[in-house]
């Protein structure tokens, strides 16, 4: 039948004012292996005890959701909120297991206060096993330690795929439920950290020496780093950087797990006294990275924890025979913080981590001045 032309607008007007304003990505009572899935953790609204939750962050590039595990295991008594984060790099896994062990420890009835526990923040670098935020076909992506918002208004709804993802990490579980906080991480692909603890404040430096590591480096930080975006808005936070990637180390998640009781315990969350059998852990404010010259084999001829004089061999670089073309050096006295593993180098590649001490620094043993603020992201 003939309609006039002037009766479509009308028409579609109705039809649209009969829709909502936006679709809802979330759908009351939706639930992944039985386990609630929602848009924003409200702690307000969960019971006592355990709770596994899935948050929807976003929409991916086939129009299906990216969904983030979380676990709230709330105390039958008040306390502290303690926010506990692992895997935002895709191939950093030692934390996750610290996060397993831990809440399946953990007996509600004793706790005091609420522990919220997100064991893979990540889920598009986890599914593909990359550090980055691997979001698009493409198989390019971003660091989503470097995107974190400052701002606590910040809501995440502008930006690209990845800023869009960390911006709602930040703002549907970080903003609004968290006293103090450690985010779990080891070494990139190639590489392996001791226990080796962040600091930029004097409250996050209690933090690190209950976590017992061996080496604190304090420093200001990174603009747009988990860590350092809470401690800017008054949160406490560090660093925990628990070996290598891509592995379960037993013997790196057992001294993870210690070091974060500990803080519970010392928190009064946890009944006990903190377990500090470790050896205090070694201070350092300037990291130095001792890169390769050469592309060839390299072979590290130091360990972790390893105390250095300046001129001492940390390494050598190989051609495809055999044969020395590089030998790399101590710059510095300092201790070993880290190393490759992997030992196909490319020029410019560190080989060496090296973390020293420098009194004339801003950064004092206590922690950064406030007047030190985190480097910009590159």
């Amino acid at each position: 039948m003939f309609r006039p032309l002037l009766a479509l607008p009308l028409f579609a007007a109705a039809m649209l004012g009969a829709l909502p304003a936006a679709a809802m990505p979330v759908e009351a009572g939706d639930r992944i292996d039985g386990s609630a899935v929602i848009d924003k953790l409200d702690l307000a609204t969960l019971p006592a005890g355990t709770s596994r939750l899935w948050l929807r962050v976003d929409d991916n590039d086939v129009g299906q959701g990216y969904y983030v595990p979380i676990v709230v295991v709330k105390g039958a008594q008040s306390g502290p909120r303690f926010l506990l984060t692992a895997g935002i790099h895709g191939d950093e896994l030692n934390g996750i297991g610290v996060i397993h062990q831990l809440v399946e420890g953990i007996d509600p009835t004793v706790l005091k206060g609420t522990l919220i526990a997100v064991p893979g923040l990540n889920a598009p670098g986890l599914r593909n096993s990359t550090r980055a935020f691997t979001g698009g076909h493409n198989g390019a992506g971003d660091n989503l330690n470097r995107l974190i918002p400052r701002d606590s208004h910040a809501h995440g709804d502008e930006g690209n795929a990845g800023q869009r993802y960390a911006g709602r990490l930040w703002s549907r579980i970080f903003v609004g439920n968290t006293d103090f906080a450690i985010d779990l991480h080891t070494q990139s692909r190639g590489g392996t950290y001791p226990a080796y603890v962040f600091v930029a404040t004097p409250a996050a430096k209690r933090i690190a020496m209950m976590l017992r590591p061996d080496s604190i480096y304090v420093n200001a930080g990174i603009d747009g780093a988990v860590e350092d975006m809470l401690n800017a808005n008054a949160i406490p936070a560090v660093t925990y950087e628990l070996g290598g990637a891509e592995v379960f180390d037993r013997a790196m998640i057992a001294r993870g797990l210690r070091g974060v009781r500990n803080v519970m315990i010392d928190r009064g969350m946890l009944p006990g006294k903190p377990d500090l059998h470790d050896p205090e852990p070694f201070l350092g404010n300037v990291v130095t990275n001792v890169d390769s010259p050469r592309g060839g084999w390299a072979q590290v001829r130091v360990a972790l924890n390893q105390y250095v004089k300046k001129g001492d061999v940390l390494a050598i670089v190989t051609d495809p025979f055999g044969r020395t073309i590089a030998t790399l050096t101590a710059p510095l006295d300092a201790r070993v913080a880290g190393m490759g593993t992997d030992p196909r180098t490319q020029p410019g590649d560190m080989v060496v981590r090296l973390l020293s001490w420098d009194d004339s620094l801003p950064c004092k043993r206590d922690g950064c001045p406030s007047t030190v603020t985190p480097v910009k992201a590159r």
